[in-house]
């Protein structure tokens, strides 16, 4: 990539301090009040991040801590979803077992604007002590659970929605802490979803057989708990928080910035094709006669895959362009699935695609928030973070149903359901690319 030359500004300082009309409004009959507190408070978001010290550091670690429990969950539902369909929950049919994982993924999206103001009004102190609760005591009521219902509720829905309230606000504080290190902060921070995708998998094919799923579950989620204790120790916001009512101007106006219209609905459609694989893998595998305790290994081998690619798409951002790179690995991720997924009839070359897909899709979760804050002020990250992960429950919600329904029209053949995934990969990062190039005014070499 040598050839890109024409540098563009980095508009995550330009556009991350809050003047003009991006700037936060009290309310509409207040917005020219000033007092010295609004002054001082201009004045701290203006003021360089540190990209270091220990104290954000320490929210890196906290990062990864938090990503470990959330997304390294959501990383790990495949296996379950293979578990309920040949034990627990055999006498229901694969569609209706698949809203169990749905349901996880869309609460973890759907809650994002709210989750998202919370975070700008309150910091991310009570929302994730809020969420750590919500997330463990669901697993916990899960490992009580006997019924259909049962799980879809505290798995599907209560624990999702700790997640929900844990993972935004911890990813949220991260930008005010980085500007020329803040790739690779994300990319260190991300790597946690990845090792809990790789452990949790393992853990729960390991543990159901020797001491059972309840106390699997339970297990699982002392670890959690473990682990989100040193995440709401370590988590902490680079300002204090913006205590401050939003005037319609203030909520509309993500919705009149196209980039952001464009990133929003090209997400969409990549949580469409990123999480099929995540999900489907080891149901296929099972279809195809390979052996359970070899086929719960695919869904950690994908996310150690994730581990170098969201290391790699980081440190890479930092000098390349996190647009670049995003686009980059997308584009590699649907031609993945499209010339290797859909050909893969043996367990060698499921493992093979799962190695590969996992290194470039890693970057849809490293990448996601940064590709946000490069071009949005930085008072308004959480909340346009929020709008984001609403559209990316859309797909979260609908991507097993469909692929589901897909997979019974073709009989029980994967292929349409593979095309299905890689087709609106492309599509999805066909809109990244606009976005692109509208903020570097059509400058195809620009690194950005």
């Amino acid at each position: 990539m040598s050839h890109l030359k024409d540098k563009e500004p980095d508009s995550s300082q330009d556009q991350s301090q809050p003047t003009g009309s991006n700037k936060f409004e009290i309310d509409d009959n207040r917005e020219n009040a000033t007092d010295s507190s609004a002054a001082d408070e201009a004045v701290g978001w203006k003021s360089p991040a540190p990209d270091g010290g220990s104290k954000a550091w320490l929210t890196v670690l906290g990062v990864w801590c938090v990503a470990f429990c959330s997304f390294g969950w959501i990383n790990s539902i495949g296996v379950f979803q293979g578990y309920y369909e040949s034990v627990l929950l055999k006498d229901y049919s694969a569609t209706a077992v698949s809203w169990i994982p749905s349901l996880q993924i869309f609460f973890m999206f759907f809650g994002g604007p709210v989750v998202g103001r919370i975070f700008d009004l309150s910091g991310p102190r009570y929302i994730l002590l809020v969420g750590s609760f919500l997330h463990v005591f669901g697993l916990m009521m899960c490992s009580l659970s006997h019924s259909y219902y049962q799980i879809l509720l505290s798995q599907g829905v209560c624990s999702a929605i700790g997640v929900a309230a844990i993972f935004q606000p911890a990813i949220s504080c991260l930008p005010a802490w980085f500007d020329k290190k803040r790739g690779a902060a994300f990319g260190i921070a991300a790597t946690g979803s990845s090792i809990g995708g790789i452990i949790f998998p393992i853990m729960v094919a390991r543990l159901i057989p020797q001491v059972g799923f309840p106390w699997t579950m339970r297990i699982c989620a002392f670890l959690i708990l473990g682990l989100l204790i040193i995440g709401n120790l370590t988590v902490r916001a680079r300002f204090p928080p913006n205590p401050k009512t939003m005037s319609r101007k203030d909520l509309h106006e993500p919705f009149t910035d196209i980039k952001f219209i464009f990133i929003c609905v090209g997400v969409l459609f990549l949580t469409f094709g990123i999480f099929i694989p995540i999900n489907y893998i080891t149901v296929e595998a099972l279809s195809k006669g390979v052996a359970s305790s070899l086929a719960q290994y695919l869904i950690a081998i994908l996310n150690a895959g994730s581990v170098i690619g969201r290391l790699g798409s980081g440190a890479l951002s930092d000098k390349v362009g996190v647009y670049n790179i995003f686009i980059f690995v997308c584009l590699l991720s649907a031609i993945f699935i499209l010339a290797l997924w859909i050909p893969a009839s043996g367990i060698g070359a499921l493992i093979a695609f799962a190695a590969i897909f996992g290194c470039t899709s890693g970057a849809y979760v490293a990448l996601a928030t940064p590709i946000i804050a490069k071009i949005s002020p930085l008072p308004q990250i959480g909340y346009r973070t929020g709008l984001l992960y609403l559209f990316s429950s859309i797909g979260g919600l609908t991507t097993n149903p469909i692929a589901g329904a897909i997979l019974d029209k073709w009989n029980g053949s994967y292929t349409g359901m593979k095309i299905f995934s890689g087709v609106l990969l492309l599509v999805g990062t066909a809109c990244i690319c606009v976005t692109r190039l509208m903020a570097t005014n059509g400058k195809a070499n620009a690194i950005f």
